[in-house]
């Protein structure tokens, strides 16, 4: 874990209801340690509250694990299906309180500021990121679903902001 030295620890999150990407870092010196990432999976065969409370208990579970000071989140932004828009933005209140609730400071990005911070362009592709991400984490190798490299490079940009 981070000295009093580095940077406090960040859960940095991709949101969404159906799978939610998160990790766990810190910077030391110019460098993003990752402690952990994964993916929340809700159940599609429950109900729409059911999956909010779902992510809000895993969520809630990382926090306590690994007890980060400060939530990256991605803001939503104009999304072409208004129905899923809104159930990714209702996530995202979920897991807001749960982390206010948990006393952490949130930090908000737009998909354009973490494309340009991880990738040097605002509208890199999901390839492009993805590389870089990997590249810059040393994770070449590993299997990593796309919503884990998202929170991934959140992590990336909220460590040097």
């Amino acid at each position: 874990m981070p000295s009093k030295l580095n940077s406090p620890v960040i859960l940095a999150i991709d949101p969404g209801f159906d799978r939610v990407g998160w990790a766990i870092g810190y910077k030391q010196a110019n460098q993003v340690i990752t402690t952990a990432h994964g993916l929340i999976q809700t159940d599609r065969a429950t109900s729409l509250f059911q999956r909010y409370f779902q992510i809000q208990n895993q969520v809630l579970q990382i926090i306590q694990e690994h007890s980060p000071k400060i939530l990256a989140i991605e803001k939503l932004f104009f999304a072409r299906n208004k129905t899923t828009a809104l159930k990714v933005s209702e996530a995202r209140g979920v897991i807001i309180i749960t982390a206010l609730n948990a006393q952490m400071e949130i930090i908000e990005l737009t998909p354009n500021e973490i494309k340009l911070a991880v990738a040097g362009d605002g509208q890199a592709d999901k390839l492009a990121l993805e590389k870089m991400v990997r590249l810059q984490l040393r994770l070449e190798n590993q299997k990593i679903i796309d919503d884990t490299i998202d929170a991934l490079a959140i992590l990336i940009t909220a460590c040097f902001q």
